[in-house]
């Protein structure tokens, strides 16, 4: 492995990966081994996400929703600044089992307090199940991009997927049969006794193949920030995701807006909302398994990033002539099922020729604080707007999320230009 770079270097693209990745069965089974942790985690937030949401709105109506996604900029900011210390302090293995550990404990923490009757914990846990998510699942992705030779990560990120959704499924479907019968609150327990099973898979994972190599000792800052003046690849990054981010919140806001039109009843809502999003799921488990290593091994990946944005253009077309609920569930529908497989295949394949704190620090910035922080000032707006007293209606969120996706693709571009893989490599 190459020496970490300081803050005036620039990165050396030579790293665990490309040298001495995993491969051949050892690399099935470590695929295997990051699958079921991640399923594990899906598992339990889908049974969080959509009760979190529904027990929100029930206190707070769905007009509170942009606000409340809004503030979603102080909890990940502050998880993402804990999980740099604790990275600089436990390392990777560590921080990722004490993380999930402060995940599980956070949620039935939130499901006592609901119960005794202090409304705030509502907030609360909807701000967290918004955070802990995708530091959780980056987290695994950083492991995946440091151990996995480059050839194996191009066949198998789809299928890691494929299997991780399994337990997505899994979640929403349990949601969806079990909400009306043991109630929507009850849902925070199971979502917390699925996320415990993520640390045996850890156990097993870390026992066989340990941790990554963080090379030298030396820390340039807890995120890696410096990195950022450094490498335009990250910068581009980051404001791609960012312009999904702004597309993914404009439509679960109408989604969830016409869900509460459409099925005031909490436990309906709920159950509805489960299913719902079970089908995406499953329909992405389809592109993972199937669709990315098919695509991933025919086309190139500036293919791929260009592929998803256009085909959620047609998405958002079909929102402007839908009815509402079906309009926005569709195009939130189409985001979500492409986002969890192809885009996300395509994306984690950038990393894999950079460095440690690239693949660790530079990323959480990247595929967490950016991912919310995006969400957030973008429910901001809307709040903001809807203060100066302008209606949303669907044709509205779909002409926002069309100008979005719009700078997507033009991100998407000179992001997978040749020059740019070619300094990624």
């Amino acid at each position: 492995m190459s020496t970490e770079p300081g803050p005036t270097d620039p990165i050396q693209h030579t790293s665990a990966p490309q040298s001495g990745g995993v491969s051949g069965r050892e690399a099935l089974l470590l695929a295997l081994l990051v699958a079921l942790a991640a399923g594990a985690v899906l598992c339990g937030y889908e049974m969080l996400r959509s009760s979190a949401n529904t027990l929100f709105v029930q206190a707070y109506g769905k007009q509170g929703l942009p606000w409340a996604l809004g503030l979603t900029l102080i909890g990940v900011t502050l998880l993402t600044y804990i999980y740099g210390r604790l990275l600089s302090i436990l390392g990777p293995r560590h921080t990722l089992q004490a993380t999930t550990v402060l995940a599980i404990v956070t949620i039935v923490a939130s499901y006592a307090a609901i119960r005794i009757g202090w409304k705030p914990a509502r907030v609360v846990l909807f701000i967290f199940k918004e955070s802990y998510v995708v530091l959780l699942i980056e987290q695994i992705w950083s492991y995946i991009d440091s151990t996995l030779d480059p050839k194996a990560a191009k066949r198998l990120n789809g299928p890691i997927c494929g299997v991780a959704g399994i337990g997505a499924v899994t979640g929403g479907l349990v949601l969806g049969r079990l909400s009306q019968s043991l109630g929507t609150l009850n849902m925070l327990l199971l979502g917390a006794g699925a996320t415990v099973l993520t640390l045996p898979f850890l156990q097993l994972l870390f026992a066989r193949f340990g941790a990554p190599s963080e090379g030298k000792k030396k820390q340039h800052g807890h995120l890696a920030l410096y990195l950022f003046r450094r490498e335009r690849v990250l910068v581009l990054l980051i404001a791609l995701i960012a312009a999904t981010q702004v597309t993914s919140t404009i439509l679960e806001i109408a989604f969830k807006s016409a869900l509460q039109d459409y099925l005031p009843n909490a436990d309906r809502q709920n159950a509805f909302s489960g299913n719902y999003y079970a089908l995406i799921n499953g329909a992405a488990m389809f592109f993972q398994f199937v669709g990315a290593p098919l695509l991933l091994s025919r086309f190139s990946g500036r293919v791929i990033h260009i592929l998803v944005p256009v085909l959620n253009l047609g998405a958002l077309g079909y929102m402007l002539v839908a009815s509402p609920l079906w309009g926005s569930a569709i195009a939130y529908g189409v985001f979500k099922t492409l986002d969890y497989s192809l885009f996300r295949a395509a994306k984690e394949l950038l990393y894999v020729p950079l460095p440690f704190d690239a693949r660790y620090r530079a990323k959480e910035v990247i595929d967490v604080l950016g991912n919310r922080v995006s969400k957030g000032m973008a429910s901001l707006g809307v709040t903001l707007l809807q203060w100066t007293s302008v209606v949303f209606s669907t044709l509205s969120y779909a002409g926002i999320g069309l100008c979005a996706v719009a700078m997507w693709l033009c991100l998407a571009l000179p992001l997978t230009s040749q020059p740019e893989r070619e300094r990624s490599s």
